[in-house]
């Protein structure tokens, strides 16, 4: 799309610039001067508006000249035709409302226009002032059409076509009406997701499965995508699924037990059960999942194999060898000790679960993972669980839609078709969707767009719920308490599945005490936008994996706006839970210097009593706060009004001297009370 300035605009119109400027800021564009920018729909509509009104005054300017010249036979026809209207309102306006014309969303803006019999520019305003850029070709949707119509009082009644119930983005409903026979069915290969605890071994073990090197190329050594891969094992297909084994990917992990066939539960011979293993094993139970036991690393000197089947039987998890149903083999995924062993299992148990598809329909799958390609746009790596999916087709996956433009395989081959099981990264969606949408194939382009659309919204209002903590007075009031802080953070990363992880992480991290709170998440670079975005709010950007560009980060110099970029995710929260307990007020700790004890009791005129004592420990300081203590019991605690030496006004007296203390606001003190000097430390405190 083109841009022009003002300036231009105007010489086209041949109008002053102020004049175009004064137009624009009527349909509530935000432009300051002639020089400012704007895009060529804007200055179609711009132009559109100012010559429908043109016209319309020159129409105008004609029939007052006509109405002068015929003035006196104008208001004898006008107050014979208000004696008739009086005389038939009523069955006037029956007749009114029987033969109001009827229009069918959607339509267009002119459409519209034409059946209501008024300009096309007052529809065009009046959309601005719904927040809807339109021109006349504009197509109206049914709440859209409703909403114009009775803003309007406009003569037309709008038809209400049936709604089709639309499912929740996260339901895996098909919204095609495609019926599965039952010999259509076909046996197809297994989806295998690895599982387990960081630095077990999954990687290794997929890279000796597929020859490859994925470890090398990820950061600190972690996974830090969730990918998919295909395999040919014998003949036979296995489609692998590598979760990232950091904790923060919980989310990841259990949408990959979601997609699953099989679970692989890689587990270190000399680690044993670890958290991150406990919950892959409780996402695996809850999705149902048939799970083998690879028990990693047997070949180093410490390895306990045994211990760890010891430990798998606090989970349920009893291995065949002791009369139970989980299959365990004890590999080294370094060594490529027993992996065709393991090959097996997982045909074996593949054949006994005869895992069927259907290829014969319209596809559907599930979003693993998706970024936004600087060179490609968006791209999603998408695994096809039924039926087939094709160049072309129209997909919809959870509130973003799109056609198909080309299919890629995990060898980066192009391919044509992709069938049930099939790992592939299609091009050619509208915007990034989410990790873990449900992808699925409609015939019509434009019900893929509505639903989209509507769905889109649904989130937005979801989002707008979840995210409302407290009121706007109740926030003020605890901010000016001092009871609540909130770090304000905006998150950029490189592909969906990681923001999706470290976004809810961050989350997780929020306390009564210091909230976080996410106002935008982005995949893609970091951009002006952002910054403008985070100065505005005094928030700090996050960036993983991505950088900001040289206007960027000098922007954000600028607008002194704090940019944190990094590459591996514990990295990310250590800093993150640095700063809130940066936010956290100091504990007051007390601490005791020192005892005196009253030898003898001075009046003094004007003042009262005060005590003379002997420092029998510590020292005592002007400052330091005293309690009064008699028999054990704590009589006063209060502020040191008076400390002297002798006649002399001192500042600090230490143990074994003596010297006259007075105590604020407190006479009632004896001979033999003990008197307990004590300031307070501040302590930083940790979440």
């Amino acid at each position: 799309m083109g841009k022009l300035r003002v300036y231009e605009l105007a010489r086209e119109m041949d109008l002053e610039s102020l004049e175009v400027v004064d137009l624009l800021q009527d349909l509530d564009i935000d432009v300051s001067s002639h020089m400012a920018t704007i895009d060529d729909e804007t200055a179609e509509l711009v132009k559109e508006i100012y010559y429908e009104d043109q016209g319309q005054q020159s129409e105008t300017e004609k029939e007052t000249e006509d109405t002068s010249a015929d003035e006196k036979s104008e208001d004898t026809e006008t107050k014979e035709r208000q004696r008739q209207e009086s005389e038939d309102s009523s069955s006037a306006v029956r007749t009114r409302e029987k033969t109001l014309p009827e229009i069918a969303p959607p339509v267009t803006v002119k459409e519209l226009a034409e059946t209501a019999g008024i300009p096309s520019n007052r529809l065009i305003k009046s959309l601005m002032g719904l927040g809807i850029m339109a021109n006349i070709n504009y197509s109206l949707e049914e709440d859209t059409l409703e909403e114009v119509v009775e803003e309007l009082d406009l003569d037309v009644t709008v038809e209400s076509g049936e709604e089709e119930d639309i499912e929740p983005c996260s339901d895996l409903k098909v919204m095609t009406d495609f019926e599965d026979r039952d010999e259509d069915y076909e046996l197809r290969p297994p989806i295998v997701t690895v599982m387990g605890h960081v630095d077990h071994g999954k990687t290794t073990l997929l890279d000796v499965i597929r020859e490859t090197k994925v470890t090398e190329t990820e950061a600190g050594g972690i996974t830090q995508h969730i990918g998919a891969y295909q395999v040919t094992v014998e003949g036979e297909k296995i489609t692998f699924i590598d979760t990232p084994g950091h904790e923060a990917f919980t989310s990841m992990r259990a949408r990959g037990a979601q997609i699953t066939d099989i679970a692989i539960l890689v587990v270190a011979a000399d680690d044993g059960i670890m958290p991150q293993t406990v919950e892959a094993i409780n996402h695996a139970q809850a999705a149902e999942i048939p799970m083998l036991v690879a028990i990693n690393k047997i070949d180093k000197p410490n390895a306990q194999p045994e211990q760890v089947k010891q430990q798998m039987t606090e989970y349920g998890l009893v291995p065949e060898e002791w009369g139970g149903k989980t299959i365990c083999v004890e590999i080294s995924a370094l060594q490529g000790e027993n992996i065709d062993e393991l090959l097996e299992m997982i045909i074996l148990q593949a054949e006994i679960e005869e895992i069927m598809a259907n290829p014969h329909r319209p596809a559907e799958g599930v979003v693993i993972e998706a970024e936004l390609d600087k060179g490609r746009g968006p791209v999603a790596t998408v695994l096809i669980k039924n039926g087939t999916l094709n160049v072309g087709d129209n997909v919809l996956a959870g509130s973003v839609c799109g056609r198909v433009r080309a299919m890629i395989d995990e060898h980066g081959q192009r391919i044509e078709r992709a069938g049930p099981a099939t790992p592939v990264e299609i091009l050619g969606f509208s915007d990034v969707p989410a990790a873990g949408d449900f992808l699925q194939v409609l015939a019509d382009e434009q019900r893929a767009r509505e639903v989209a659309a509507e769905r889109k919204e649904e989130q937005l209002e979801i989002r707008r719920k979840a995210d409302t903590g407290v009121t706007l007075e109740d926030f003020y009031e605890q901010v000016q308490e001092g009871e609540i802080q909130e770090l304000n953070l905006i998150i950029k990363a490189d592909v969906q599945g990681s923001l999706e992880a470290l976004r809810q992480a961050l989350k997780d991290m929020s306390t009564d005490e210091v909230g976080i709170n996410i106002i935008h998440t982005g995949v893609g670079a970091i951009t002006e936008t952002d910054v403008d975005l985070a100065s505005a709010s005094n928030a700090i950007i996050i960036g993983f994996n991505v950088r900001p560009g040289l206007n960027s980060q000098q922007y954000a110099e600028k607008e002194k706006v704090d940019i944190r970029t990094y590459r591996v995710i514990y990295k990310t929260l250590e800093d993150i839970r640095d700063a809130m307990e940066g936010m956290l007020q100091p504990e007051l700790k007390e601490r005791v210097r020192g005892h005196a004890e009253i030898r003898q009791i001075f009046k003094v005129p004007d003042i009262g009593n005060v005590a003379g004592v002997y420092i029998r420990d510590g020292i005592v300081n002007r400052n330091f706060q005293v309690r009064v203590i008699r028999d054990g019991i704590v009589k006063h605690e209060g502020e040191i009004s008076s400390l002297k030496r002798f006649e002399d006004d001192v500042r600090e007296v230490k143990e074994g001297y003596e010297c006259g203390v007075g105590i604020a606001n407190y006479d009632d003190i004896k001979e033999g009370d003990i008197l307990e000097f004590y300031d307070y430390k501040e302590v930083k405190r940790t979440l």
